[in-house]
């Protein structure tokens, strides 16, 4: 898959985040669609993903929490089922590496339209249940 991979220093609160952020369904994340005016600067470190085309695709997100890298990944939903998910996931395994992370986790909210499939995908992926059972988390190498 030739897609790009491209860290944003500093990352602001754009058109092409409020389409694929914040165009996500209702209650897949905390508020995404309405907490950030465009231009604002957005916490955690971020990825955009563009196509060959050069249109963006989706979006890696990581924020470090005492060690691990606590993540989220968009995929903008003409996208969506063409492995760019999976993909992003990698991007941000090999980030949370580089940066001497023991694990990345994700949380899928009790909100989230398709909690379950979502949960399923991210085992396949290689991620288990947390001890608190409320985190899907992955050891990164």
């Amino acid at each position: 898959m030739s897609l790009s991979w491209k860290h944003e220093s500093p990352a602001h609160w754009d058109q092409d985040k409020a389409r694929v952020v914040g165009g996500a369904p209702k209650g897949v994340f905390k508020d995404s669609e309405s907490k950030y005016n465009l231009g604002q600067m957005v916490p955690g470190e971020w990825w955009q993903v563009t196509s060959p085309e050069g249109q963006v695709i989706g979006y890696g997100w990581m924020d470090i929490v005492w060690g691990d890298g606590e993540i989220l990944l968009a995929v903008a939903p003409d996208a969506q089922g063409a492995g760019v998910g999976a993909w992003i996931l990698e991007r941000l395994s090999e980030e949370a590496a580089a940066r001497g992370l023991r694990y990345i986790y994700n949380m899928v909210l009790p909100t989230h339209p398709e909690r379950a499939a979502v949960t399923a995908w991210l085992t396949l992926q290689g991620f288990g249940v947390d001890n608190s059972g409320e985190r899907l988390q992955k050891q990164v190498a």
